[in-house]
């Protein structure tokens, strides 16, 4: 898959992934880079995997969305293969401000991947179809 981020986010993802299977936890270091990287949703991306918010969705044909349950208890289908979400933070924040690489639920996505957080789930080519087009959310 293509990414959308910098070499060093990344690195910093491999760097999370690597010392979260050794010690089951995040250290100091990787903390404070996680925050400077993503600035202040890195905290509360954080959040959202240690509350289990997020799901992967795979259907037959390969295809896969992820399904991330926000603080306020809203689902929010995201795309990890054209870095997109539908959240107001995303629209106003990373795609008209520039202001950031990602938002919480996109970096929850990624940081829920390194630490094998992930919840899983199945759907049909026709509900990924649905998922795809908005019509839809599981």
């Amino acid at each position: 898959m293509r990414s959308f981020l910098p070499a060093v986010a990344e690195q910093l993802f491999r760097d999370i992934q690597k010392t979260y299977q050794e010690a089951s936890q995040i250290p100091n270091d990787l903390l404070i880079a996680l925050k400077f990287v993503f600035g202040s949703c890195a905290l509360q991306a954080l959040d959202l995997v240690d509350q289990h918010s997020v799901t992967c969705l795979t259907a037959p044909s390969g295809r896969k969305a992820f399904q991330v349950t926000g603080g306020s208890g809203r689902l929010y289908t995201c795309f990890l293969s054209c870095h997109y979400c539908p959240c107001p933070a995303f629209a106003y924040s990373v795609l008209r401000r520039n202001d950031g690489l990602v938002c919480k639920h996109i970096l929850a996505v990624y940081l829920s991947q390194a630490m094998a957080a992930t919840q899983q789930g199945s759907v049909s080519d026709q509900q990924m179809s649905l998922l795809l087009s908005g019509t839809m959310d599981l």
